[in-house]
């Protein structure tokens, strides 16, 4: 019952804020949500304990009592991810399939070096001591753009279909190789002994991304020809939603990437089910269903991540570092994405490298993954900067993607490039 009670809080305080940012805010919802809810957390931590001592303490509590990186990386990512991938194109993807592959997985490696690098230098200046390992930790957990955060806000902004495709594929697979890097660099932070060989590092690779992709694929394609001979949506419903939750049970038991298992799910079945031809009111259900799970589920993240404030101790301590941090993971990302479309054989613009930079946006993810580094006295440190780098990306780069992406400059500029090549070919 304490879970229910939890989560019933959760969505009451997700509508009311959903409300308030409808009428007076007005921005985007989820990026809305987040706002409010950082700015009542402000508020608490400030005065709360003199003004309203009981409010605080139950917000307190209430956050203290739900682990976030089980929900978030165990329950919700699931939901989420599923539900973005119901809605890629096939099509649109085998167009972009290579730079998004180079993007997540590569252009991780890239960036995890980069920031662990950057912070490990520039940290002892702020009288930060905080040993490379867990820079690199740090690394390996801001580098992994959130598909939550990045799909939630890709649909207010204008952006064209290819680069859509472009930043949503790269965010929706990276997990693999984020969660590979991560879980390899905090057991060496954590004292364990790990292999390091390649031919070590390319098997949890392969178990964790492969294993979650042929999943994904094999629930999809037997779901898929379930609902082919019942064509009606209530049973097609809880055949997704049996997809998603039995899927990630299946992926946890067999120890490989349940992400990526609800990413591929999700491909196969919103493109293979086209083909059925479906009652256009079974399709419309479905279609809807997940649209509204998306929507909610993404309400009650971005409360989460409001509200996380409230556990962060001296936060404050850490703004100067957290700043320095948005610098170096954003320089970190233009190296990511600049160096790799180097060697790629489709040009890349200026226009369009400079929105793959700054739609980069992290999430969720990322403050479940340093909450899930154990205890010590860099914890704080990791955490509390992570926070910034995220509040930053979500709100700033969030409401600036939509500006920075100009569509007619981008195609512009992509036929000049072009011509320029059939010119000299």
């Amino acid at each position: 019952m304490e879970l229910y009670y939890s989560f019933s809080a959760l969505i009451v305080l997700a509508s009311i804020f959903s409300y308030l940012n409808y009428r007076f805010l007005k921005l985007p919802s989820t990026i809305g949500i987040m706002v409010i809810a950082i700015v009542v957390s402000i508020f608490l931590v400030s005065f709360g304990e003199t003004v309203l001592p009981r409010t605080f303490g139950h917000l307190h509590n209430l956050m203290n009592s739900i682990d976030f990186t089980e929900v978030l990386m165990g329950a919700m990512l699931n939901f989420l991810l599923f539900a973005g991938g119901i809605h890629i194109n096939i099509n649109d993807l085998k167009e972009q399939l290579r730079p998004v592959l180079i993007f997540s997985t590569l252009g991780v490696v890239i960036s995890t070096f980069v920031v662990g690098f950057g912070m490990f230098y520039i940290l002892p200046f702020l009288g930060i001591d905080l040993p490379f390992i867990y820079c690199l930790l740090f690394g390996a957990l801001i580098s992994p753009t959130d598909p939550v955060a990045v799909l939630s806000i890709l649909k207010q902004a204008n952006v064209s279909k290819s680069l859509e495709t472009k930043v949503a594929g790269e965010s929706l697979f990276n997990d693999g190789m984020a969660v590979v890097v991560f879980t390899v660099v905090l057991q060496l932070a954590i004292g364990n002994e790990v292999d390091l060989g390649v031919e070590s590092i390319g098997l949890l690779l392969l178990k964790e991304a492969g294993g979650g992709l042929l999943l994904g694929v094999i629930l999809g394609w037997v779901t898929s020809r379930l609902m082919r001979e019942v064509d009606d949506y209530i049973i097609s419903v809880l055949v997704t939603l049996s997809v998603v939750m039995g899927g990630y049970l299946i992926a946890r038991q067999m120890h490989i990437s349940g992400p990526l298992t609800m990413v591929a799910a999700g491909l196969f079945m919103g493109n293979f089910n086209v083909k059925f031809k479906m009652k256009s009111v079974t399709q419309d259900y479905l279609i809807k269903f997940w649209e509204l799970i998306d929507e909610i589920l993404n309400a009650v993240l971005f409360l989460f991540i409001g509200f996380e404030l409230l556990l962060i101790k001296d936060l404050s301590h850490f703004m100067i570092p957290g700043l320095v941090a948005i610098v170096v993971v954003l320089l970190a990302r233009l190296v990511s994405i600049y160096g790799p479309t180097k060697f790629m054989t489709r040009t890349f613009s200026p226009q369009t490298v400079k929105v793959l930079v700054w739609g980069g946006i992290r999430g969720g993810v990322s403050i479940a993954l340093a909450l899930s580094i154990p205890k010590n006295e860099y914890s704080t440190a990791v955490l509390s900067i992570t926070y910034c780098v995220v509040v930053f990306s979500i709100i700033v780069q969030g409401l600036t993607i939509g500006k920075i992406a100009n569509p007619n400059k981008i195609a512009k500029e992509e036929e000049e490039q072009e011509n320029t090549l059939n010119d000299i070919g």
